[in-house]
């Protein structure tokens, strides 16, 4: 669980991230899924962005995301969400707190 102020770094920094995962009319798929574990295995901060045709609202699909993967919610506006998870990967730039 990250705290308020790191729930705040956290919303700085996705301001500047470009959306990594978009997700189309077929909605939260499997292959989404692993989309975006890939993008937190490699960045540990993924924003996600919905097209306007994707039904299910984004906080609906930031839950779901969360719950399937162990992530964080970081932010959620509109039909974007930003997403963070510690990765063990080695050779990247942890994010530090």
């Amino acid at each position: 669980m990250i705290t308020t102020k790191q729930r705040s770094k956290l919303k700085a920094l996705a301001n500047t991230v470009k959306p990594l995962v978009t997700i189309g009319k077929d909605e939260l798929t499997e292959n989404i899924i692993k989309e975006i574990d890939v993008a937190l295995y490699h960045h540990e901060l993924v924003k996600v962005a919905s097209l306007k045709s994707c039904e299910t609202p984004a906080k609906v699909m930031c839950e779901q995301v969360c719950e399937i993967l162990g992530c964080e919610p970081v932010l959620c506006i509109g039909n974007r969400f930003v997403v963070y998870k510690r990765s063990d990967k080695e050779n990247i730039e942890h994010i530090e707190f």
